[in-house]
């Protein structure tokens, strides 16, 4: 999830009914529940909390009354980063380090998943001593 970038704002009252199934949220007294479908409170001992408001699909947490500083999540789309990292694989080079892993089998889409899992290592910014120095 993304946060919008605006400043810090100034802490609003809000007061957060949930019964399982629903949840009435008010931000200083003004009725939000039908345009919020999910929300997420953090807060640390001695602080004021934080809400983040969704307006997508979300699920509810428990009862909370009090002060936060409230901002509006963005559901994030991963599709434009993932486009940009894949445009930057060297094709030969994925093609060499998947054949060389050694969690690949000979099972049906053994090459696949091992391009796939490789992907998500160098995702996650896992490079090995091996693929460094090819």
């Amino acid at each position: 999830m993304e946060i919008t970038d605006t400043p810090a704002a100034e802490l609003q009252q809000v007061r957060i009914t949930a019964d399982g199934s629903k949840a009435s949220i008010q931000i200083d007294g003004t009725d939000y529940s039908r345009v919020v479908s999910g929300y997420t409170i953090h807060q640390q001992a001695g602080k004021a909390a934080d809400l983040v408001l969704q307006f997508a699909q979300g699920r509810t947490s428990p009862d909370f009354d009090g002060h936060a500083r409230v901002a509006v999540g963005i559901p994030h789309e991963p599709g434009s980063a993932a486009a940009h990292f894949l445009s930057a694989i060297d094709p030969g080079l994925l093609e060499k380090a998947a054949l060389a892993r050694p969690d690949m089998d000979g099972g049906p889409h053994g090459f696949t998943k091992a391009v796939l899992a490789q992907l998500q290592q160098w995702a996650r910014g896992e490079f090995d001593q091996a693929q460094e120095t090819s």
